[in-house]
């Protein structure tokens, strides 16, 4: 880049590095959780098993995510203005997928790491769709369906996600039409 050009933090570069650099400064912390925290924001899981497909995927070190996700306030989805930022919707939807990572036949909890950052709200999908972009995580480009929630009584017409059928155990995902 030539000395002139202007420096502009509001790039999309510019706040994708940004948001990678202050969550990978967070430390890795093993699943299941074990502290309470309050807070919607955005997280990452890393995978240091030895489920053989994965072998290229693993990351000892937790920096190179398996899957990314995020959590958003409670009514946010909805449009809602009075959203209560201080549920604890990250640390929930953490704790959902720790129970589809134990509900898995083939995978085991304890190879799992996360790393998460507490975010206003505003900034919350633009930060997921950041660390996506950065770093193609499997499980969000390639075996979709681990984020998935049960789809409920009358809307099971749709086919078993692919991480479902690599990963049996999901009790909903069973219900699903095999794909």
């Amino acid at each position: 880049m030539p000395e002139t050009q202007p420096y502009d933090p509001l790039d999309y570069r510019n706040l994708t590095v940004s948001l990678v650099r202050e969550l990978m400064g967070r430390s890795a912390v093993r699943l299941p959780l074990s502290t309470r925290f309050r807070g919607p924001g955005v997280y990452a899981l890393f995978y240091d098993g030895d489920f053989g497909p994965y072998a290229t995927l693993r990351s000892p070190d937790a920096t190179r995510p398996i899957y990314v996700g995020k959590a958003v306030p409670p009514g946010a989805r909805k449009g809602g203005t009075a959203s209560d930022e201080s549920a604890p919707a990250l640390q929930s939807r953490i704790r959902q997928h720790t129970g589809s990572l134990e509900a898995a036949a083939n995978l085991r909890v304890d190879d799992f790491t996360c790393r998460y950052l507490v975010v206003v709200p505003l900034w919350i999908t633009m930060a997921e769709r950041f660390l996506i972009e950065y770093y193609r995580p499997c499980w969000n480009v390639s075996i979709e369906g681990f984020g998935l929630h049960d789809p409920g009584k009358g809307r099971l017409q749709g086919l078993r996600p692919w991480w479902d059928t690599l990963h049996p155990g999901r009790p909903w995902a069973t219900r699903l039409l095999a794909a």
